[in-house]
């Protein structure tokens, strides 16, 4: 049986599907890129704000015109199975994610195939469909932080960490395939290993990670700020395996606001973080993700966190206007911001951090970077990787350089910086390091 998988939304959606990917192939399915040639079409949903869940209808609607048989499954099959159910009787199954533990029966009995034998979830079959050199791996599931605009809780359920000898075994496996970087995620990896037995925390399994041989780099991402602990710090700080590369989705800096979103800390405990942070690793590359228009945000809110990011400068920053979402405590908040005025506030954040971004990156000549080779291009004849300051998600954009001596992918080389266009960094490669 030919079979065909459409990955929507985040990078921990990616995972699952690579997860589902491996439970195809195991059981006997032919992976498929071409709708054509599938019998079956399974679509990993996103349900996260409105742009997701619109990208996710619009997919289905496209896959049906093909025909065949069609599974949904993801954080929007989730949250909205029964109005699929309705709008959608065309679809073949709905696959929740409290089915995924036993979704390889499901497929099989979907499927009516008994030549195809179904394994359960295991990271030991995953296929990988981005880089084997720097694979995410996933540490935790859930979050507790139940942020008034956000339905991950109602999606994901409450947080639990993920088995730490998994996690060890999994990126063991992922070396001894080729992994070079390994890039650790999760609703909250701050706050890993707070609910297991065994004691340990996000630094320990670090550190752990980074004595594996062949592991070039460990980075972390979507930190909590106020679990953000000193131990981690230091772990970040004295490990040279460990990216000095803190993503921390802040979402503002006026104390009113975060306190209408429920988030922990208020202005002078972020303004801190970031100082204490900033003066322990001077190197450290600091990305955050902002809200704008969130309800009864004021013009003198909005200006303060203008300031904040003049002020401190994020290497990298990515904002969204505020989106109402079913269920949420936010949904009925009073003083809603007209959807003119929040796109104008995204639209002037955008444009501070857009020239930000241009001087970071222009202090970057001259300077040297240690690059993970990731693809080429043979008409060109330019490299393209990353260095510790770029996460491998296409946000932060790449390194791109010329090499001449001939480099293969996964290798990790110096690149001296000599230019830089929009987000991408233009060099010359001087040394090779197998």
């Amino acid at each position: 049986m030919n079979v065909g998988l459409i990955s929507l939304g985040c990078a921990k959606n990616l995972v699952d599907s690579e997860f589902i990917l491996g439970i195809l192939k195991t059981a006997g399915c032919q992976i498929v890129s071409d709708p054509d040639e599938a019998d079956a079409i399974i679509i990993n949903t996103c349900g996260f704000i409105e742009a997701a869940k619109q990208e996710t209808i619009e997919t289905i609607r496209e896959m049906k015109e093909y025909g065949k048989k069609l599974v949904v499954c993801g954080c929007y099959a989730q949250r909205y199975k029964d109005k699929l159910m309705v709008e959608m009787p065309f679809i073949d199954r709905i696959i929740t994610l409290q089915e995924y533990p036993k979704i390889h029966l499901i497929l099989s009995d979907l499927f009516h195939d008994p030549d195809l034998k179904f394994q359960p979830l295991r990271y030991e079959s995953r296929i990988l469909t981005g880089s084997v050199y720097s694979p995410y791996v996933k540490i935790s599931e859930g979050c507790d932080n139940r942020c008034t605009y956000c339905a991950i809780p109602l999606i994901r359920g409450k947080f639990r960490s993920r088995n730490y000898q998994e996690i060890i075994d999994e990126c063991k496996k992922l070396v001894q395939d080729g992994a070079k970087e390994i890039n650790l995620i999760g609703q909250d990896t701050s706050k890993y290993g707070t609910d297991l037995p065994e004691g340990k925390l996000l630094e320990d399994l670090i550190r752990e990670i980074t004595v594996i041989p062949g592991v070039f780099l460990v980075r972390v991402l979507y930190l909590y700020p106020d679990e953000i602990t000193d131990p981690l710090l230091d772990e970040i700080r004295n490990n040279p395996k460990v990216a000095k590369y803190f993503d921390i989705p802040i979402q503002h800096i006026c104390t009113p606001i975060l306190k209408r979103m429920n988030r922990r800390g208020d202005e002078a405990f972020l303004s801190a973080l970031l100082l204490k942070i900033r003066n322990m690793i001077p190197e450290a590359i600091f990305r955050t993700t902002l809200i704008v228009g969130f309800p009864g945000e004021t013009e003198q809110d909005f200006e303060k966190l203008v300031e904040l990011i003049k002020g401190f400068q994020f290497d990298r920053l990515g904002a969204f206007s505020y989106s109402k979402e079913d269920d949420t405590l936010a949904y009925d908040f009073p003083d809603q911001v007209q959807e003119e005025v929040k796109q104008k506030r995204l639209d002037t954040i955008m444009k501070v951090q857009s020239k930000i971004a241009w001087k970071k990156n222009r202090e970057q000549i001259s300077k040297t970077h240690l690059v993970l080779v990731e693809a080429y291009d043979e008409e060109s004849k330019f490299y393209y990787g990353r260095s510790y300051a770029f996460a491998p998600d296409d946000i932060d954009g790449y390194i791109v350089f010329q090499s001449v001596v001939p480099l293969s992918i996964g290798d990790v080389t110096y690149v001296l910086i000599k230019d830089s266009i929009r987000y991408d960094l233009i060099g010359d490669a001087f040394s090779e390091v197998r």
